[in-house]
């Protein structure tokens, strides 16, 4: 049995179609993040005895990131319990490769396979008619395909001549013939590329600022807020947290004071009175 064959039969978590996937989300992020010297040991203790219990933890303290690259695949329709759990695997197979003697966070060195991964699903459940989004560029891909007369790029006259025909304007003709007749240079690695063939340049073509573990320890802390939001909200009485939303957390034009005092019947004075009082319950959990 591979080690990423036995960390699978370690009862993992997994998103699955029968649970809740939220359910899945909070009970990854309530895993706790390693520090340093804790991968260190743990990837040591994997590398060189093999320990299946070290690889299940540095797995399980990973799989929000997992959650979290997901996330920015959202726009391809697909579902998201399963692009977590194709990211999943490319997150083992991190974990079964990852070299503590090099000097970067296991988050740093699983990015390129979760996305490997993710990408090579995409690939297998995308189809051309898909990337063409509009009904519009829809039919413009089919009567393109039956427009052209002969192999090759159109020239200019051909161009205008299936426009006019097809009632669009020329540079929508010529931006659907580039999908049907170009090849990208594959900034990815092809879907059907060996695991242990050279990185793509979408591993080492990165943002230098944008470092994996601080996006990661950010959105932690944004979702971490969240929730204390949610909670102190929660705990507002209607008519506060009614004027809490409208005054601070409405999109677009926000409610007055007097607006509120109007509907509740109240003095402005007193809806002034009322949101101090909430404010100041709400920031007493932000603090504690």
């Amino acid at each position: 049995m591979s080690k990423a064959q036995a960390l699978v039969a370690s009862n993992l978590p997994i998103p699955s179609a029968l649970g809740s996937l939220d359910a899945y989300i909070s009970a990854v992020h309530r895993v706790p993040m390693l520090t340093v010297e804790e991968e260190q040991d743990l990837a040591h203790r994997l590398q060189d005895k093999n320990d299946l219990d070290a690889a299940k933890r540095l797995v399980l303290s990973h799989l929000r990131f997992v959650v979290h690259v997901a996330r920015g695949y959202q726009g391809y329709g697909l579902q998201m319990g399963d692009l977590i759990q194709e990211g999943n695997i490319g997150l083992m197979k991190a974990v079964k490769r990852f070299d503590p003697s090099l000097g970067v966070r296991l988050v740093s060195f699983a990015v390129h396979w979760i996305r490997a991964e993710m990408h090579e699903f995409i690939l297998r459940n995308w189809r051309i008619v898909k990337v063409a989004t509009t009904k519009a560029q829809r039919k413009l891909f089919f009567n393109l395909r039956k427009s052209k007369k002969r192999l090759g790029w159109m020239n200019h006259e051909e161009v205008q001549a299936v426009a006019k025909e097809l009632g669009v304007p020329a540079s929508a003709v010529l931006e659907m013939e580039s999908r049907l007749s170009g090849r990208d240079v594959g900034f990815d690695a092809p879907a059907d590329a060996d695991d242990d063939a050279p990185p793509a340049p979408v591993a080492y073509l990165v943002d230098q600022g944008a470092d994996p573990y601080e996006t990661l320890a950010r959105d932690d802390q944004e979702e971490s807020q969240l929730e204390v939001l949610r909670e102190g909200m929660a705990r507002l009485d209607a008519r506060s947290r009614d004027i809490i939303a409208r005054r601070w957390l409405k999109d677009g034009e926000k409610a007055t004071l007097q607006e509120l005092a109007d509907e509740y019947g109240v003095s402005a004075e007193r809806i002034r009175q009322i949101e101090a009082n909430a404010m100041k319950k709400m920031r007493a959990l932000f603090t504690a």
